[in-house]
């Protein structure tokens, strides 16, 4: 690895890492609330729009294996700041779109940006710190990107509402220009060896990682031809066991799945993965049962979700601590059961319950949300020497985002599910809401199991 021209301001670096993780994190949920005024400015049915969220999240998927080889072979600077202008170039773009084929080509652009912008930073995070500061570091970083999930529904709504749905792209142009600026300053340029550009395992991953989210997004709005869905997931395991064969037989893969022999690596991954299931539906799920369950405005339906924002960033500074008293191990078990529990309580919610009670919930849900992704990021890198960093920090994001796209889509297919069931036996629409919200706590508290394979001194190195 080769450090160029490091320079002075590089204790700054996890803010630019925190930029990049606000960005990609609001822009993934900022957008749902304002394409109905999307669609009706640009005389189309909000039923039409779902192209523009699935074309952004299908081009994550194909270029974030790509975000390791790039960085480590033109430098992390470098790349970090291509990434930053093409996200940025991308939303003005978006802004300036004038029909639906140019909002998607727009978003594409803008995603081949977002997928390098957060892997290179957090690359560059694990480049610069020996892994005794990692957790520390690491519980700074996330801040912004748990609070864009939740801070992006109020704020596009705001927006489209007050302003013109524009400015939820436009917002991106300042934080852009402010993270290029950044990174020119503060973030060294590491180089790592690399081999020969793996172009066909490039194609077998990325196609394999695009057919598995189409499915999943096609299941997720109701498009429910089985054979379509069915035959995206057979080629999605035929180009995942190509994949594999070719990996057998090549030196430098584009992924190297021999990292998957890293024990907490191995662990983290699977674990993030699955406790994803159940957690990531809930921001999706819980506005959509205040708004058609209830009744409630979309104002007042994103304005319910900032506690859990606030809490957020409160109970930061307290987790550094509470790993290093209680372990990975003990913390991770328990923080998942903890999330299952509420969950849980949160499928007796009723249009008359009263305020305080939302308000606990979400204080509670944002607590332990904050401490379970400081954690399973963590573990997840905990082993890793400069040699792996990249692909195990490609692998983690590849991971984050198949877990994003699955949550919500599992969330979704459970609610119709139940949905369909209600309207067959003359149901109300907020029961399938709760049976959806205990099915979703189940599958929380299920994934708390593969944690209790870490060993009870996993991770102890990360917060000497």
């Amino acid at each position: 690895m080769i450090k160029e021209n490091p320079s002075s301001f590089e204790r700054y670096l996890p803010l630019v890492t925190a930029v990049a993780m606000f960005m990609q994190s609001l822009d993934g949920t900022i957008l749902n609330t304002s394409l109905p005024s999307i669609a009706v400015d640009m005389n189309y049915s909000p039923l039409e729009m779902q192209s523009v969220i699935v074309s952004y999240t299908l081009t994550l998927a194909l270029f974030i294996p790509l975000s390791g080889w790039l960085s480590d072979k033109f430098g992390t600077k470098k790349m970090f700041i291509l990434a930053v202008f093409l996200f940025t170039l991308g939303s003005l773009f978006c802004a300036l779109s004038i029909d639906l084929l140019t909002l998607n080509l727009s978003r594409i652009l803008q995603a081949i940006g977002g997928s390098m912008m957060v892997p290179i930073a957090r690359l560059a995070i694990l480049y610069q710190y020996p892994r005794n500061q990692l957790l520390k570091i690491m519980n700074y970083i996330t801040i912004p990107g748990l609070l864009g999930p939740v801070i992006g529904p109020s704020l596009g709504g705001f927006l489209s509402d007050n302003f013109s749905w524009h400015w939820i792209f436009l917002v991106n142009l300042p934080v852009g220009i402010l993270g290029m600026i950044l990174a020119w300053k503060i973030m060294p340029n590491y180089k790592n060896t690399v081999g020969k550009f793996d172009v066909l395992g490039l194609v077998y991953f990325s196609l394999a990682l695009v057919f598995i989210t189409l499915a999943m997004e096609l299941s997720s709005v109701g498009i429910n031809h089985y054979s379509l869905i069915l035959a995206l997931v057979f080629f999605a395991g035929l180009l995942f066991v190509l994949y594999y064969k070719h990996f057998k037989r090549t030196n430098k893969p584009i992924i190297n799945l021999n990292l998957f022999k890293i024990r907490t690596l191995r662990i983290g991954l699977i674990g993030s993965l699955i406790t994803r299931f159940g957690i990531s539906g809930l921001p999706f799920l819980l506005p959509l049962m205040m708004q058609v369950g209830f009744g409630f405005s979309a104002s007042k339906a994103g304005i319910m979700l900032l506690p859990s924002a606030l809490t957020t960033i409160a109970v930061k500074p307290w987790i550094v601590k509470i790993v290093k008293y209680f372990g990975y191990r003990k913390v991770l078990i328990s923080n998942t059961l903890f999330l299952a529990t509420i969950i849980f309580v949160f499928s007796f919610m009723q249009k008359d319950t009263p305020l305080m009670y939302y308000i606990l919930l979400m204080i509670a849900y944002g607590a332990f949300t904050s401490i379970q992704m400081t954690a399973m990021n963590t573990i997840s890198l905990a082993d890793l020497n400069d040699d792996q960093a990249s692909g195990g920090n490609s692998l983690l994001a590849i991971m984050q985002q198949l877990s994003i796209s699955f949550g919500i889509s599992i969330a979704a297919l459970v609610l119709a599910f139940f949905k369909d069931q209600m309207d067959f036996y003359r149901g109300d629409l907020v029961t399938a809401f709760h049976l959806t919200l205990i099915t979703l706590a189940v599958l929380t508290a299920i994934s708390s199991l593969t944690f209790t394979k870490l060993k009870r001194n996993d991770g102890q190195k990360l917060s000497e």
